[in-house]
């Protein structure tokens, strides 16, 4: 009996051994597992996208990541038509379009080594200088600004930007709807500070405004005529006319733009080409996008109304004014330090290497 007792206990000791081996093994299978299926998640496309380019370099196929248009900009007619890779395909590139939320994602995207071509406008890139990105501007767009616009519900009882005081707003942080905001409500004699910011993503404010959990959104194309379609919500003021006073930037960082000046000239060249055909094919252009943007085409025609479709060149104008938008955040509180938004300028020189002749005809 007493060695049966003691037989037992050692089993049960063994037992116990193995059930904590067995939940040791479990647990760290579950995080191999998680690891995996994290790697394999949209968010770590851009990691892929890194390991891609790093393991294609020594086969001489190398590629440049430039930003997935989300706006329906001539960028993707670019991408549509294959155009840009055939260009660069006897460089030894191909060309890949990654997705971001918006201009903020796109430019941590492009300091990790994630992104090579950006499109935002222009405050992005001064929270990128501010945080010690080595970014380049490239080229500069027209404004664009009836694409930008303050969405409030159907029938919410805000009529103007003053009425915005104590309601809560959305808008991407560091994104052209923060920028508009400020001016909006600087106009109506109000300050940031008089309303209640929400910081969401496009697709995170989308849903918040839908659902009436935030009073007012100032967003871009294609969420703004969605919404007003949907009869979800009316446009309170839009970008155009005196309300933007900024533009549109083309943007990289120094190490790609030092080792991969003939493809930053190609690129310019035909993107201006794509924009010059875009304003003229209205209806074409519409339709070349309906397929991958999953619009009716007189939806897209109505969205393409409110872009000029340009590059222009950058004159001392434009850096002039990018500087007071730095200025303005640094005095807002909202970077940690001032910025000398030239140190992300190139001189003229070097912008009539990279230029189009037509666009720096404009000058």
């Amino acid at each position: 009996m007493i060695r049966y007792i003691q037989d037992f206990k050692n089993k049960s000791k063994q037992s116990l051994r193995i059930t904590r081996r067995h939940a040791l093994f479990a647990f760290g299978y579950s995080l191999v597992l998680s690891t995996s299926l994290l790697s394999c998640s949209p968010a770590n496309n851009n990691q892929q996208q890194v390991t891609s380019s790093k393991s294609n370099v020594g086969n001489n196929n190398k590629v440049v990541r430039i930003v997935r248009s989300k706006q329906l900009t001539a960028l993707a007619v670019l991408e549509q038509k294959g155009i840009l890779a055939e260009k660069l395909k006897p460089l030894g590139y191909r060309v890949e379009w990654p997705e971001f939320a918006a201009g903020p994602q796109q430019l941590e995207a492009l300091n990790a080594g994630a992104l090579d071509i950006a499109s935002t406008a222009e405050s992005p890139p001064i929270f990128s200088q501010a945080a010690g990105a080595p970014l380049v501007y490239l080229a500069a767009n027209s404004n664009d600004g009836k694409s930008v616009s303050l969405l409030v519900p159907k029938n919410s009882p805000i009529q103007s930007v003053k009425d915005l005081k104590g309601k809560k707003v959305a808008f991407q942080k560091a994104s052209i709807g923060h920028y508009l905001l400020v001016r909006a409500l600087e106009k109506a004699g109000l300050k940031l500070s008089d309303v209640e910011s929400v910081y969401l993503p496009p697709p995170d404010a989308n849903v918040a405004f839908s659902q009436g959990k935030v009073d007012a959104w100032f967003i871009w194309e294609p969420f703004v005529t969605r919404n007003v379609q949907n009869q979800t919500g009316r446009v309170l003021v839009d970008g155009g006319n005196s309300l933007r006073d900024t533009n549109n930037f083309y943007s990289t960082n120094r190490k790609f733009y030092q080792e991969n000046p003939e493809v930053i000239k190609i690129f310019l060249e035909e993107l201006h080409k794509a924009q010059v055909w875009s304003k003229n094919h209205p209806q074409e252009i519409a339709q070349l996008l309906a397929q991958a943007t999953q619009l009716d085409s007189s939806t897209l025609e109505i969205m393409h109304s409110k872009y000029d479709f340009a590059l222009v060149p950058i004159t001392e104008k434009i850096i002039n004014k990018q500087q007071e938008v730095a200025d303005k955040w640094y005095s807002l509180g909202l970077i940690p330090k001032k910025v000398n938004v030239r140190d992300g300028f190139l001189t003229p020189e070097q912008y009539v290497e990279i230029t189009p002749q037509e666009v720096l005809a404009k000058n």
